[in-house]
């Protein structure tokens, strides 16, 4: 047996050491295990557990918000837009580099960083990708 052949052999019987692709876009005949009944609801689980201190989908609090922009101006990827009429932002996740910038730059703490991660989508825009 060739050198190659007995690498096969062993990858074959190893476990996987990546993740699973996101839970939401499984096919239907693989997500069925990827998923939980917690009182009545589906609760998608994760592949990993979330360390402490991740920074994932950023979240927005509207109602603290006083629309002072600070936020657009440390974003170093212009993630952050500031909507002049409403005087409150819009955020693309899409273009989020995840830095918290804007985090640390909030004077009343209405942006924070959640631990959800699985934010694959087809389309840049869609709904799961902007925080409003």
């Amino acid at each position: 047996m060739t050198r190659a052949m007995l690498e096969l052999v062993k990858q074959l019987f190893k476990r996987p050491a990546t993740n699973k692709f996101p839970a939401k876009y499984a096919p239907k005949s693989v997500s069925g295990f990827l998923k939980k009944v917690e009182e009545g609801k589906v609760k998608i689980v994760p592949p990993i557990e979330v360390p402490k201190g991740f920074r994932g989908k950023i979240k927005y609090d509207r109602e603290k918000c006083i629309g002072c922009s600070l936020c657009v101006k440390v974003c170093p990827t212009a993630a952050i837009e500031y909507l002049k009429e409403k005087k409150k932002i819009r955020i693309y996740v899409s273009r989020c580099c995840f830095c918290a910038q804007c985090n640390d730059v909030c004077p009343v703490g209405a942006l924070s960083m959640s631990d959800e991660f699985l934010l694959s989508d087809y389309d840049k825009y869609s709904k799961n990708l902007i925080v409003e």
